[in-house]
């Protein structure tokens, strides 16, 4: 590796630090601004630390890789979180930061949920904060592999080494810096993530005379578009396009959502965050198939397909600009890790600390056991990681189903039906996040392979959560006044900004 690989990659740490730096002086004062950066968030940095956050590793090593392996199935899955993230600005954005606000400012999805219901035993407050832990934990778990594989393929390092190096710098700037660090550098990782997507597969197509002799290459791997469209079965569309269901109950980005300036600015954020993921998964999935034909070409042998990306990178480009298309990749995995440990800390530190041990603790109190709330998570994230067998996109997807399940349903009955009651709501997440955990390990077919293998958990949690809310909903009791008048107080504050 040449040293201005290394240069380039130690400014982008660099950087990085300071911005967590800045952000410690700007907004960690108190829990609202550790946590939600005061709600003074503009809508460019929502757009970009919410696609930044959301995309993470896969974005350039899961993606291209399953485009490598499975050629074009893999744009249905694209396709299904455009759908989903657009749906997500239009229907959960507006309402979630008006009604998080009306809720006595609620500072997390769980204390929401409290909120929302009047629970004062915070029972579901607690239940989702666990939830959020775990499949956090998980997540998280995903993005170190995904540093460690980096390390590994481009720098010949250790892979524990690797993984430890990405979570040394990412815990640092999020210790310091809270939310506003993590949104910041997250703004900034966005950026360098477009231009590396463009970038990356423009340059790799020039070793082609033309677009036909490329996909001639490739198709000598995997079946023609036709085909491939043609010959996908209905469980298999209905899987791949099912990812997009996910984001109504992601933590990590819809709590942006809670943390932009005012409802006004969630237009502007739509329109750049819908611009951005447009152009970055065109860049991913273009680079997985100039992979493919320049790998059949040159009779490349790739033992992870998940590594094209760098590959390239190491391959095509002067070794500044190499430095500069690695730090893409650790950009996506750190945008990710950073949100992830946030969004974990303020669950463990406000939804659980606060309401189980210590329910009077200073601000500082809070904003420091949320520094050790980050170190916790990102450890036992760690020791997940250790197994390098892992594969991005599976634990990406299987934390992706969890979230989406346990929480995407009750976020929208949350926020469109005025009588939703608490027991309905705590029905609704354990059902959700139940549902997909049987559906990933429980091994109930014939061969011993879980029901994951036939149909995405996504859609068996996702429907059973909202069967079960709307079934409790209509057998419960009508829910209490102060439930109601908050829901109307929302609604009627949404109208006047809008």
């Amino acid at each position: 590796m040449h040293y201005l690989t290394y240069v380039s990659l130690a400014i982008y740490f660099i950087a990085m630090l300071c911005i967590g730096l800045f952000a410690y002086k700007q907004s960690t004062s108190d829990v609202s601004g550790y946590i939600l950066g005061g709600r003074q968030v503009s809508p460019q940095v929502t757009a970009l630390s919410a696609g930044a956050s959301d995309m993470s590793g896969w974005m350039l090593m899961g993606l291209p890789g399953a485009m490598f392996l499975v050629g074009f199935e893999t744009i249905y899955i694209a396709l299904g979180l455009l759908i989903g993230a657009l749906v997500n600005y239009l229907v959960v954005a507006p309402k979630l930061r008006v009604y998080t606000e009306v809720a006595d400012n609620s500072l997390t999805i769980p204390e929401f949920f409290a909120k929302r219901f009047n629970n004062t035993n915070n029972h579901i407050r607690i239940v989702a904060a666990a939830i959020i832990v775990i499949f956090f934990t998980l997540y998280t778990s995903a993005g170190l592999v995904a540093g460690g594989k980096l390390f590994e393929s481009a720098f010949e390092l250790n892979y524990e080494l690797g993984l430890f190096i990405t979570l040394g710098v990412v815990v640092s700037y999020t210790l310091l810096g809270g939310f506003l660090a993590v949104s910041l550098t997250d703004f900034v990782q966005g950026c360098i993530m477009f231009v590396a997507l463009i970038l990356v597969p423009v340059v790799a197509y020039q070793q082609f005379n033309d677009a036909d002799r490329m996909m001639n290459f490739a198709y000598e791997s995997i079946p023609h578009f036709s085909e491939a469209m043609q010959n996908i079965s209905l469980l298999g569309l209905i899987s791949a396009l099912s990812w997009g269901l996910g984001y109504f109950g992601q933590p990590h980005i819809i709590v942006r959502f809670m943390a932009i300036r005012s409802v006004s600015d969630i237009k502007t954020a739509k329109n750049i965050g819908m611009s951005w993921m447009t152009v970055t998964i065109i860049g991913a999935l273009a680079t997985g198939l100039v992979g493919i034909a320049y790998a059949n070409k040159f009779d490349m042998k790739l033992s992870d397909p998940e590594t094209i990306f760098i590959v390239f990178s190491e391959l095509l480009f002067h070794p500044m600009i190499s430095g500069f298309l690695l730090a893409a990749i650790l950009a996506a995995i750190m945008s990710t890790i950073s949100s992830q440990l946030l969004v974990s800390s303020s669950s463990l530190t406000e939804d659980i600390y606060r309401v189980v041990a210590k329910k009077e603790a200073s601000e500082q109190e809070m904003v420091k056991m949320g520094r050790y709330g980050v170190a916790g998570v990102a450890i036992v994230a760690s020791l997940l990681a250790m197994d390098r067998s892992n594969s991005i996109l599976s634990l990406v997807s299987n934390a992706w189903a969890g979230f989406g399940a346990a929480f995407g349903p009750l976020i929208l009955f949350s926020l469109y039906k005025k009588n939703l009651t608490h027991k309905a709501a705590m029905a609704g997440i354990i059902s959700g996040a139940a549902t997909v955990l049987f559906w990933i390990y429980a091994p109930v077919l014939s061969d011993g392979k879980a029901l994951s293998s036939v149909i995405y958990e996504m859609i068996p949690g996702f429907m059973v959560s909202s069967l079960v809310i709307w079934v409790t909903c209509a057998l419960d009791s009508a829910p209490c006044k102060h439930t109601v008048a908050t829901f109307n107080e929302a609604s009627r504050v949404l109208a006047e900004e809008r």
